[in-house]
């Protein structure tokens, strides 16, 4: 989560331009290491069979990504969003221009200028959309910013040829096939929820029910707040976010898992996102974040 931008490109330079880790965002495997063997989690309610064909399901593309200065994101929106609503852009909050929130904080209507590189479905340069506010950022529970921009989906549709993505409403299930598609490096990683985490700890923060793949997602620098998409559906069911990178214990760059009886794991070279189901509640009418809303849970300032 927290390599700097001197430190990611100096990696670049040693690892060549094909796997190179970027600025502060998902820590990178450690490409020599086999990642331990995932335990399973006992979640029957929410799993699918395992993910071992990918034929049959939705073509996942870059269409909707973004990238940003130093991570990804992508445009999204909710199932009751209008086409005249302002677009949102969802990343990380440790992704904001703002700086790292603390343990704690959240930022709401923050004023924003930020600008955003839009990709087609190919890679593609499809154009620039700005922000007008950080509508929403905490990494507290979870790790994840929504920016609203001066473009309304219609616009982005007509300029660009463009959809925003939709966000899924349930919890996503073990099991699923997922593609993590980050705009920063035009590439997609594609692997399966391995299953879910009651609580994931690095450094000052603490981040809850947090989605832990399998070992094919071996995501880098310069990946977080890439949407991750459900192969079955084209939804988005989380934000990539981080994974442990040297096998340390809860440490920054380095998360622990902490179950329901307060046991502690380490799973080098795994990696995480965070739910995104439970924005849903939380937009409502004209795409304004309401923290009031019925059902929404995100924590408040």
């Amino acid at each position: 989560m927290n390599k700097p931008l001197v430190g990611a490109f100096l990696a670049a330079l040693l690892l060549g331009a094909g796997a190179a880790p970027a600025t502060a965002a998902t820590p990178a495997a450690d490409a020599g290491e086999a990642p331990a063997a995932a335990a399973a989690v006992p979640q029957k309610q929410r799993t699918a069979p395992p993910a071992t064909a990918r034929s049959g399901v939705k073509a996942v593309t870059f269409a909707g990504t973004v990238a940003l200065s130093n991570c990804s994101g992508s445009v999204v929106r909710s199932p009751g969003s209008a086409p005249t609503d302002p677009a949102l852009v969802l990343s990380n909050g440790h992704c904001m221009e703002s700086g790292f929130p603390g343990p704690g904080e959240v930022v709401v209507d923050q004023p924003s200028t930020r600008s955003f590189t839009l990709l087609n479905a190919s890679g593609g340069n499809a154009g620039t959309v700005r922000a007008s506010k950080i509508a929403y950022g905490t990494m507290t529970d979870t790790d994840l910013s929504l920016y609203q921009l001066t473009s309304t989906y219609e616009q982005i549709k007509s300029r660009y040829g463009i959809d925003a993505l939709e966000l899924e409403t349930a919890h996503p299930v073990a099991g699923s096939a997922i593609t993590v598609a980050s705009g920063y490096w035009k590439r997609t990683y594609s692997c399966a929820v391995d299953g879910f985490v009651h609580q994931l700890k690095e450094g000052r923060w603490t981040w809850k029910d947090s989605v832990r793949y399998t070992s094919a997602c071996r995501t880098i620098g310069g990946t977080s707040g890439s949407p991750v998409i459900d192969d079955a559906t084209g939804k988005v069911v989380a934000v990539n976010n981080t994974g442990n990178e040297s096998g340390q214990k809860c440490t920054d760059n380095n998360p622990c898992e902490v179950d329901e009886s307060g046991k502690v794991t380490v799973r080098k070279g795994i990696n995480y996102a965070q739910q995104t189901y439970t924005l849903v509640p939380c937009i409502g009418a004209g795409n304004k974040i309401d923290l009031s809303r019925p059902g929404c849970a995100l924590p408040k300032p």
